[in-house]
């Protein structure tokens, strides 16, 4: 970890209140901003929080839910437990990991996973959209219809495309980019919202 990442942490103010609150992450900010401003949850919801440690995320979605409603963390780095949330371990891209997630459908799937950081902007971009894919994947298995799906995925030139992927199974598809990213980040936030089976594509004209 670089001296200049350290200082610059120091004086964030996300992560100053993170501290400050108990939280585990200042990430907590990033989905407590996103699920203000959009309909992701909703009392009695599952909601799969995938690469979830340290767990920033599944305590805020506890929190929103209530005593409604259940959430389940993937990462296949242990998790301090969290209240009212079962914790599984395990990597997303395993072909085992839906029968270990249960038979219930879930209603939202969140991810914050980030790749390992080359230091190369085009490589970096491109884990992150496998990532991404990897979770959608995963979400057209386990999502409920009518289901949302939350993604972090850093900005180039493949987004245009996997927007246009996710949209083949979302109604809606929505780009942001919360108030707690840091302004130099890359990251930004894909919405997608109404999961509905791929449609088929359209058949020529005979």
């Amino acid at each position: 970890m670089g001296r200049r990442f350290v200082a610059e942490r120091r004086y964030d103010r996300f992560y100053r209140a993170a501290q400050e609150e108990g939280l585990r992450s200042r990430a907590a900010f990033k989905l407590g901003h996103l699920a203000g401003r959009f309909p992701i949850f909703h009392r009695g919801d599952r909601v799969l929080d995938l690469g979830a440690a340290p767990g920033g995320w599944s305590v805020v979605a506890r929190q929103t839910l209530g005593r409604s409603g259940a959430v389940v963390a993937v990462d296949p780095r242990p998790i301090e437990p969290i209240p009212g949330v079962m914790v599984v371990r395990g990597r997303v891209g395993d072909v085992t990991l839906p029968s270990r997630l249960g038979p219930e459908p879930f209603d939202v799937v969140l991810s914050d996973m980030s790749p390992r950081i080359s230091g190369a902007y085009s490589t970096d971009h491109a884990r992150s959209v496998a990532l991404v894919r990897d979770a959608f994947g995963l979400a057209r298995e386990v999502l409920a219809p009518g289901g949302t799906m939350v993604v972090k995925v850093f900005d180039g030139d493949l987004l245009d495309e996997l927007e246009k992927e996710l949209e083949t199974s979302f109604d809606k598809v929505v780009r942001t980019k919360p108030p707690a990213s840091r302004e130099r980040s890359s990251e930004l936030y894909l919405l997608a919202f109404k999961f509905h089976r791929s449609r088929p594509a359209d058949r020529a004209p005979a």
